[in-house]
């Protein structure tokens, strides 16, 4: 078998900063750490949303990921918080293969090792969502192909920008979570900054947001804001920074997707984010799009969608994906 880290080419790393590689598995650039929230500044080093992508015919394969940490999540199993999801194909295709994750909290290590055919296929590893991470290395055949990845069919990026249910909590793999849902079914390229309990639409990170090269921006941080009131004073401010950078952009604006455990201060947050909608389609603002958090859930068996009536589980994430994916889809094909 034939050993390759993960940061060597033609393997491909997307949805982190390539610049920090190989020593930093990053979301966001050292010197924003600085500048951002105690909390925005210590989930920004968890490779949340990264991707390792490649194409190879080796029959067998193994998959080692190595973690800097390993915390015990209250709520999210060690598939979920410290797991790297891996998939064979794409579009409708792809297939599960498997998960890398340590056995027990006092282990850094995650393995997976699994067959496929001689057929060149491609291979995405979705990375840990609460972890540091060190390195992940790849075995393959001595005599295999390894090329690049077949390019993405949407290459430019959907951003996210939210909350702990952004960041993909509390999915029980990385691969679960509606963005990661989305990316596959759309077969697009995808860049998460969901934060958890600490994105609260500050002026630091919709500077930082409005510099990326994106095709669609996702604004999803409901869940954050401490007070319908402190959302009131920051959301249509970050739609206005994002769209006065990118006056071609299609923003889809989010309400969160707990709306049962508190309906009234739930319905008050609706309201905040449609009039942000509504002032924007008053304006001629015709690539600004709504979906309302309350229909996430569907109409039947809505308590089984979360753990703890926030946080969704695997159905909760899927049926936010089925609630977006029509959207993301139209929108992507106007592009």
């Amino acid at each position: 078998m034939k050993q390759y880290h993960c940061t060597e080419q033609p393997i491909q790393i997307h949805g982190l900063l390539n610049s920090l590689l190989p020593r930093r598995f990053w979301r966001l650039p050292e010197e924003m750490l600085e500048r951002v929230s105690e909390g925005v500044a210590k989930r920004a080093v968890h490779p949340v949303g990264g991707r390792i992508r490649f194409r190879t015919n080796s029959t067998k394969i193994t998959v080692q990921t190595k973690l800097l940490t390993n915390v015990i999540d209250w709520a999210i199993p060690l598939s979920g918080s410290a797991g790297a999801d891996v998939y064979v194909g794409r579009g409708s295709d792809i297939r599960y293969a498997g998960v890398a994750a340590p056995k027990n909290y006092d282990d850094r290590v995650g393995l997976l090792t699994f067959q496929k055919s001689d057929a060149m296929e491609d291979i995405i590893i979705d990375l840990p969502r609460n972890e540091e991470l060190e390195d992940v290395l790849i075995e393959l055949e001595d005599d295999a192909q390894l090329e690049a990845p077949t390019p993405y069919t949407q290459e430019r990026p959907l951003v996210f920008y939210g909350s702990s249910i952004t960041e993909g909590g509390c999915a029980s793999r990385p691969g679960n979570a509606y963005t990661a849902l989305l990316s596959r079914w759309l077969d697009a390229d995808y860049i998460n900054l969901g934060f958890s309990g600490s994105a609260k639409g500050e002026p630091e990170m919709s500077s930082y947001i409005s510099s990326l090269d994106m095709s669609v921006f996702i604004l999803d941080y409901d869940h954050n804001a401490p007070t319908v009131e402190h959302l009131a004073d920051t959301h249509e401010p970050f739609f206005q920074a994002i769209r006065k950078a990118h006056p071609e952009l299609p923003i889809l604006l989010l309400s969160k997707p707990d709306f049962d455990s508190n309906r009234d201060n739930s319905e008050a947050r609706r309201k905040v984010i449609y009039q942000t909608y509504e002032n924007a389609k008053a304006s001629g603002d015709n690539l600004v799009y709504f979906v309302d958090g309350e229909t996430f859930f569907g109409n039947d068996n809505r308590e089984a969608c979360t753990i703890d009536g926030c946080h969704p589980n695997d159905l909760g994430f899927l049926r936010m994906a089925e609630a977006v994916y029509p959207v993301l889809k139209q929108i992507i094909a106007g592009q």
